[in-house]
């Protein structure tokens, strides 16, 4: 049990850091608070690096604050929890993904939607309800709310399943919210990365039938051989791109980088939906009349409820399904954030925090 008296004293912790929008990340000594009566602690043991961590370093979205801590595929063991946690104990596996906190009252909260919450709480570089900055995973220690940690079920080994915190709630939730989860469907998924990766993992494991689409044909025999996809499509091919007009039933857009999507609406079935998760940097264009003409839906969707969450997790779980990785130490950081800007990772990267992180001195 935690008392009163030990919640006044934060605890010390140990991360990586980056002081500006250079993007150069390095050592950092701050605190984490105590363990509070809902709170779980546990010591990590691996974070993911996701491509927002790049922008975010960098402030290419205009709201960083620093010093900033990213990280918000976090995985590791429980070390303390609260005297009013229910779901977890000491020695449990867990995870933290992309938020710590929101409001628990609105509509979105209500219905187990934390993630659409005006007051959604993010892991790093936001302020907590008690007006400290969050702080995310490139770190020894992590505190956080039980009803925003995710138990990780034996069977899935803890570095792989790290990613499926981010990338895999990204791509599970839209595939079930609009109903792209029923055997047999056909759903293409834009842009073979992070995200295209699982979303082929998770749609095969649905049963779908399952294109690829990239204007990589380099990857072709990546998507078929190894990830097991049905077909590829090679997006700058118009001859490939006309035979498979209106033959989809939904798509799974992943692609961040500036791109056309008259193409992409072409290859849905009338009723067929688009469905954004990357995050172009500038606004698409929109084409309405095939939109109109085929009763056609354009739509977003943005990681998922902790209570989705965990399904994602448990049938990832099921079917075995993690995200392809490449496990660094900590000190190649900084090499690993050049290379992801040149997309030269297959198709994660995961930091050995345990192994590799040494403490503070």
């Amino acid at each position: 049990m935690v008392t009163p008296t030990e919640q006044e004293h934060p605890k010390k912790a140990f991360g990586w850091a980056a002081r500006d929008s250079s993007g150069v990340l390095s050592p950092f000594k701050f605190s984490r608070r105590e363990t509070g009566e809902k709170d779980v602690s546990f010591k990590v043991l691996y974070c993911g690096i996701c491509h927002s961590d790049l922008h975010m370093v960098k402030n290419e979205w205009g709201f960083s604050t620093y010093p900033l801590v990213p990280g918000h595929e976090i995985v590791g063991v429980v070390t303390e929890v609260g005297s009013k946690v229910q779901k977890f104990s000491v020695g449990d596996k867990v995870g933290v993904g992309c938020m710590v906190g929101s409001c628990t009252s609105c509509d979105s909260c209500s219905n187990n939607l934390e993630n659409y919450c005006p007051k959604m709480i993010l892991t790093y570089g936001a302020k907590y309800i008690d007006g400290t900055t969050t702080y995310g995973g490139y770190s020894d220690t992590m505190v956080a709310d039980e009803h925003f940690v995710v138990r990780i079920p034996d069977n899935l080994p803890l570095d792989g399943a790290a990613p499926l915190l981010c990338s895999g709630i990204t791509t599970y939730s839209p595939l079930r919210y609009f109903g792209l989860d029923k055997p047999g469907m056909h759903v293409g998924v834009v842009g073979l990365g992070g995200l295209g990766h699982v979303a082929v993992k998770f749609a095969k494991a649905m049963g779908l039938k399952v294109t690829v689409i990239s204007t990589s044909p380099n990857k072709k025999e990546e998507a078929i051989e190894h990830l097991h996809a049905d077909s590829f499509l090679v997006s700058r091919d118009q001859d490939q791109m006309q035979a498979a007009t209106g033959t989809m039933d939904g798509i799974i857009d992943t692609v961040s980088a500036f791109h056309s999507l008259l193409p992409l609406i072409d290859l849905l079935k009338s009723h067929g939906k688009l469905v954004m998760v990357g995050a172009p940097e500038k606004p698409l264009e929109l084409p309405v009349f095939p939109l109109i003409l085929g009763r056609k839906i354009v739509a977003g969707s943005n990681i998922g409820g902790m209570k989705e969450t965990q399904e994602m997790i448990d049938f990832a779980a099921k079917h075995n399904i993690t995200a392809d990785i490449e496990v660094i130490p900590i000190d190649y950081l900084n090499t690993a954030m050049e290379r992801l800007v040149k997309a030269d990772v297959r198709y994660r990267f995961v930091i050995d925090i345990a192994n590799t992180l040494k403490p503070a001195s």
